[in-house]
């Protein structure tokens, strides 16, 4: 159990809104694990990102989660790799020692070229 709720900086979402504006129109999903006592205030912190920038993303659904790492994030595609958008995205959290796993899922309904970021 963490002691202290995981939240992103006003200076990392400015980092992160810079970062994720070259890649406009991006359709992204968000999903948190209702065990986690913070996930859900911290997806928020992300949605509030992905809007400011104009990305085409779903409400926050509270999800089992395949993550049981320390950080708690991870990137998940259907199928192939990462788009550049959600590389750009894990690269700029490793910048703050935020790691996020990389993640296919078959069995998921996410259309090609988008993700779904997992918060855990």
């Amino acid at each position: 159990m963490q002691s202290t709720p995981r939240k992103l900086t006003t200076h990392q979402k400015a980092v992160l809104i810079q970062v994720l504006l070259a890649f406009p129109e991006q359709q992204v999903g968000v999903c948190y694990s209702p065990k986690a006592p913070d996930a859900l205030v911290y997806a928020q912190d992300f949605m509030t990102i992905f809007r400011a920038i104009g990305w085409k993303l779903n409400d926050a659904e509270a999800a089992e989660i395949v993550t049981d790492q320390s950080a708690g994030l991870a990137l998940i595609v259907s199928r192939g790799d990462l788009p550049p958008s959600a590389q750009a995205l894990r690269d700029s959290l490793r910048i703050y020692g935020i790691e996020a796993e990389t993640f296919c899922d078959p069995n998921r309904n996410i259309a090609s070229g988008s993700f779904v970021l997992a918060i855990g």
